[in-house]
Order: structure tokens, then C-alpha cells, then sequence
């Protein structure tokens, strides 16, 4: 389980839109305010959904070969594959896609970030939830089925996940709080090479955690 959670959750803190989204965020008028209520909502949402599966649980892991637990596998196999699937397709459509989005830039940049600048802190909390990377999230929740609350260990790999699933958005927050000069600059470089690379990143995220998902959930069906 520690390490399909340390998997999922790099995954996660890597991955291309929610960066981006939030690099945005804190670029905005009041941008660490609305970064820190966007993190607080992107957590809550993430521990709510955590700790759902563990109440259905009862934190106690199925055994082995029990519906419930080739259930979790079967779930984070339609993940992977449609995760694949995803940056396949992604992959293919690439050129097109980004001869698009350089367009859109060019032209609605200064429209959205004056939005931005308008949001209120209660659509700073919306927008955590909604721009998590569901997929991920959910093959988080099938891995945490496996989770045995009377180890300390579990609570250990628990918290972990979650710090590390949101380790970019701390790290970008922290950075511009302390260092805001520093900050616009390199974060502004960062939103650049994301919205530069995105379909290289967001095809890259999505074939090598699918393809990890994909042989996790095989190893644990056949074994």
C-alpha cells in the first residue's frame, strides 16, 4: 500500500493543471489569502474523501482474494487503463491541441487573470476541490482500502500521502509568503514551461501512473 499512496500521491503533486491553476491563483490580487483557502479546501475534500473509505472499511483491511479486496484492484485497474487511454489520446491530439491553447493564451490571458483578481475566497475554495485530479484521487481511495488503523504505521502512510499529494501547493505558498519578489519571478518562469509543455506533462502523468496502476492491480489479481 506505501508505496502505490507514494505513487499516486507525486502523481498528484505533479500534476500540470492543478499547478498551473494554482500558480494563477497566487498570482492574483490577494494571491496567498486565496492560495491558502484553496489549499485548505483541496484538503479537506481530499482527507473527506479518505476518510469515507475508511469508515466504510472500518479500518480494518479485506483479505486477500475477498470481494472487497478484488474489487479495490478491479477499480484501480479501470484507472490505469483509462488513464493510459487518456494520454494516449492526449498524445495524439498534442499538435493540434497546442497550437490551440498558445492561441487562447495569447488571447484571454489578461481577461482571466483580471477574473482571478475578482474571485472571492469562497470561489478560492471552490476551485480546490474542483481541479484536483479525480482519476488519481480515486486510485488513492482504492489503494487506502488496504489501510489497518490498528498499525501506527497506516496513520503514518496516511498522513504522508496527504502531505505529499499537496506538497507542491505548500511549497509554492510557503515560497510566496516568505519570498514574494523571488516568488512572481520563479513561479511566473514555472507557469510559462507548464503552459509551454502541458501536453508533454499531462501525457507523460497520465501513461506512466496509468501504466503503474495498470501492473499494480495485475500483480495483486493474479497473485
Amino acid at each position: 500500500m506505501v508505496l502505490d499512496l507514494v505513487f499516486i500521491g507525486l502523481a498528484i503533486a505533479v500534476f500540470p493543471l492543478s499547478v498551473t491553476a494554482f500558480v494563477l491563483v497566487l498570482s492574483a490580487d490577494r494571491g496567498i489569502l486565496k492560495g491558502l483557502v484553496f489549499i485548505l479546501a483541496w484538503l479537506a475534500c481530499f482527507v473527506a474523501v479518505l476518510a469515507a473509505v475508511l469508515l466504510t472499511t472500518g479500518g480494518k483491511p479485506p483479505a486477500p482474494k475477498s470481494p472487497p479486496s478484488t474489487a479495490s484492484s478491479a477499480v484501480k485497474l479501470a484507472i490505469g487503463v483509462g488513464l493510459v487511454g487518456y494520454g494516449w489520446y492526449r498524445h495524439r491530439s498534442r499538435h493540434g491541441n497546442h497550437e490551440r491553447t498558445r492561441h487562447r493564451h495569447k488571447s484571454s490571458g489578461g481577461g482571466l487573470m483580471a477574473r482571478l483578481d475578482r474571485l472571492s475566497l469562497w470561489g478560492a475554495a471552490g476551485m480546490g476541490p474542483l481541479l484536483q485530479p479525480w482519476g488519481l484521487v480515486a486510485a488513492g481511495a482504492a489503494t487506502v482500502v488496504g489501510a489497518d488503523l490498528s498499525q501506527t504505521s497506516s496513520y503514518v502512510a496516511l498522513f504522508g500521502y496527504c502531505l505529499l499529494a499537496t506538497s507542491s501547493l505548500l511549497a509554492m505558498e510557503v515560497y510566496t509568503t516568505f519570498a514574494p519578489d523571488s516568488a512572481r519571478v520563479r513561479l511566473g518562469k514555472l507557469r510559462t514551461w507548464i503552459e509551454t509543455h502541458q501536453e508533454q506533462a499531462l501525457v507523460a502523468v497520465a501513461l506512466v501512473a496509468g501504466l503503474f496502476l495498470v501492473s499494480r492491480s495485475i500483480s495483486q489479481l493474479t497473485s
